[in-house]
């Protein structure tokens, strides 16, 4: 993908944005995760509702991260930024994890497209997009059992 207009340094600066992101995640620090996205972000997420504005983002990972002794967060190899002025965007395919306090496990990949601005010279997410894809066969199932 090409990246034009760009000043030296921005597509480290939001690999290093994305790494502070899901470092704040797997360590549930819910204040940490909200630093990394505008005061604006729209998120459209894994879980309901379909679009989070700030204050349901922080609602919903408030709720969300009490429910694991831990998290697991891998940002994919296939991790592609592109930089344009002051807006860029990423996408990868992660791996999302977790063991729950009742000890149960999971792992799943998922499909990660993020939009950023750069505010006061700092670059933030301004959009992200987590999804699964779904079998088309009838059950909706979401397919969380796909490997890249």
């Amino acid at each position: 993908m090409p990246t034009q207009d760009k000043t030296p340094g921005d597509e480290a600066q939001i690999r290093k944005l994305i790494e502070q992101w899901a470092h704040a995640l797997r360590a549930r620090d819910l204040e940490g995760v909200m630093a990394t996205f505008t005061s604006d972000a729209l998120t459209f997420d894994l879980a309901p509702p379909l679009q989070q504005d700030t204050a349901e983002r922080l609602k919903a990972l408030a709720a969300w991260f009490p429910g694991f002794s831990a998290i697991s967060y891998e940002i994919g190899n296939d991790l592609d930024v592109a930089v344009s002025g002051d807006v860029a965007f990423s996408h990868s395919l992660n791996r999302l994890g977790g063991k729950l306090h009742g000890g149960d496990q999971f792992a799943i990949w998922v499909r990660v497209s993020m939009g950023f601005r750069k505010v006061g010279g700092t670059w933030k997410i301004a959009h992200a997009h987590t999804s699964v894809p779904f079998y088309m066969d009838g059950s909706f199932k979401a397919a969380t059992d796909l490997n890249p």
